[in-house]
């Protein structure tokens, strides 16, 4: 039976709100969770949950555990490891082709975006607010590499990639307090980019991302 584009959008939409309630942790990795309070979190009918929930077991969101229910994906080695090397896997190639295709516009942008916090941080500033931009600059430069490859199965994989790996960076490292050796990470990729030199970019990029899963593997 095919699909209309009702029942489709209703299921995004329960994904969307899914995510959502996750990554501002309403609902914690290893939590066990029933289908009615996913329906209480999200308004959304028992029908699109129960429609919802073999996509999240196939990414990985959550699993079904005999007698006791629906667990959010635990957080473990295992977990970390995997993801930061999927990640790895992704990001070598976008960062390549982000090297050769990129304008130097965009370069300029993402250039810009780390100097200024890397200049607030130099002028004392360590408020909570310089700290939730960096976060969202840190993440907005992964995407656009991302981006580059102008490839959604690709985009797909990396985004619900990019959900576990936001969840392990809430239970195991946050960039508080250590923006500035991130952005000092992030400007050697960049300065790489800018000299159109993709083989140091791929491994500046790499030592970032490895340094990042060491942090979160130490914890």
């Amino acid at each position: 039976m095919e699909e209309t584009g009702e029942q489709t959008t209703l299921r995004e939409k329960a994904y969307e709100s899914f995510t959502r309630h996750l990554l501002a942790r309403d609902v914690r990795p290893g939590q066990f969770i029933s289908q009615r309070r996913l329906v209480e979190l999200t308004g959304l009918t028992l029908g699109a949950i129960r429609e919802l929930i073999p996509r999240l077991e196939a990414e990985g969101l959550i699993k079904t555990v005999p007698q006791r229910g629906l667990q959010i994906a635990h957080i473990d080695l295992n977990l970390i490891r995997e993801a930061f090397q999927f990640r790895v896997v992704l990001e070598k190639e976008a960062v390549a082709v982000f090297t050769r295709k990129a304008s130097d516009d965009d370069i300029a942008r993402l250039m810009k975006q780390h100097r200024d916090i890397v200049d607030a941080i130099d002028n004392g500033d360590g408020s909570h607010e310089l700290e939730l931009h960096a976060q969202s600059v840190d993440w907005g430069m992964h995407d656009a590499f991302i981006d580059a490859l102008s490839n959604t199965i690709i985009s797909n994989a990396y985004r619900v990639n990019s959900i576990k790996m936001r969840l392990i960076s809430q239970e195991r490292f946050r960039i508080d307090g250590r923006v500035g050796p991130v952005m000092g990470e992030h400007l050697k990729v960049l300065q790489a980019i800018e000299r159109r030199s993709a083989e140091d970019a791929v491994n500046n990029l790499v030592a970032h991302i490895h340094h990042a899963r060491d942090r979160a593997l130490a914890i």
